[in-house]
């Protein structure tokens, strides 16, 4: 009846990257920090840990002759963001 829910996404602050990243191109980490009021070393931790489940994609880059990270997801960041939300809708109306 309850189907699992992923435990890379079950995360408040890797949904919320996630959630972020399926309604843009591209984000950067000074956005993603800010949307979600995470430190840096926290939030470096979580997308280290959304880019070793293949979720997001990061490139680094220089620009001014300063450090950016990039973020985009992944087909299968998407795709498991689509199935953490069907599989949350069978808490909401269990049948």
């Amino acid at each position: 009846m309850f189907k699992d829910l992923d435990p890379i996404l079950h995360s408040q602050l890797r949904l919320s990257i996630v959630s972020i990243l399926m309604s843009v191109e591209e984000a950067n980490f000074s956005f993603i920090k800010e949307e979600t009021k995470a430190t840096s070393g926290n939030l470096s931790i979580q997308i280290k840990k959304l880019q070793d489940a293949g979720y997001v994609k990061v490139e680094k880059s220089f620009i001014n002759n300063y450090p950016n990270t990039s973020l985009s997801i992944t087909k299968k960041g998407m795709e498991a963001f689509e199935n953490y939300v069907n599989n949350l809708k069978s808490y909401i109306n269990p049948k």
